[in-house]
């Protein structure tokens, strides 16, 4: 993460993991970038890092926002910020729709 010196620090971490099958992977990715990532950036996320582990039947996606505020995270809403809002097509995609996110407060950044 790299900040500008008066760009506001991330004081939380929200952290969403969902598996699919390999052959869907590319597909996802695409799809989760587009329309997951993107959606982050809109309701107010600071960064958003997507990561992904393939391994011979699966693939593992994990994606990180950072926010600086768990009020931000629901724009402000008394929604739970744990949890989560799934995409229009993640039923096709995931293999099991995960119900929560984790969400780590920020302790340090180090560049």
């Amino acid at each position: 993460m790299t900040h500008s010196p008066d760009a506001r620090q991330p004081r939380y971490a929200r952290i969403w993991r969902g598996r699919t099958v390999r052959g869907k992977a590319d597909e996802y990715e695409r799809y989760w970038l587009a329309n997951g990532v993107a959606g982050l950036k809109e309701k107010g996320a600071l960064e958003v890092q997507m990561l992904r582990e393939d391994r011979e039947e699966e693939s593992d996606f994990v994606t990180i926002s950072y926010w600086d505020s768990i009020e931000a995270m629901t724009g402000g809403g008394r929604d739970d910020p744990r949890r989560v809002h799934h995409l229009d097509r993640d039923a096709e995609f995931l293999i099991e729709l995960p119900e929560t996110v984790q969400i780590l407060r920020v302790l340090a950044t180090s560049r």
